[in-house]
């Protein structure tokens, strides 16, 4: 499955990016092609474009605060909004949600 996924924490330092880490890492050992977007301390990193989304099987937003653009996702059925921690303790369970 092609998987996008964006993460979001309040201070946007360690848990949006440890999330990213775990969502990319368990879904590739899934077999599914993930690309995360960070919206962190330092801004957006690694925007989704508009050719990831329109190939995108799956939305997964990891935030614990709204994110940015959401609107760009707006055509997408398949999403699933969890809690950034959710991301760091259970990604596997996250893509068997999906499944």
């Amino acid at each position: 499955m092609n998987i996008i996924a964006v993460t979001a924490c309040p201070t946007g330092i360690a848990h949006t990016y440890m999330a990213a880490e775990y969502l990319e890492r368990t879904g590739a050992a899934l077999g599914h092609t993930v690309k995360v977007e960070t919206q962190g301390a330092m801004g957006i990193e690694n925007r989704l474009t508009d050719s990831d989304v329109a190939g995108a099987d799956a939305l997964i937003i990891a935030a614990d605060i709204p994110i940015q653009g959401r609107e760009r996702f707006a055509a997408l059925t398949r999403v699933l909004e969890v809690p950034v921690q959710l991301a760091i303790r259970d990604a596997a369970g996250i893509f068997n949600r999906l499944s």
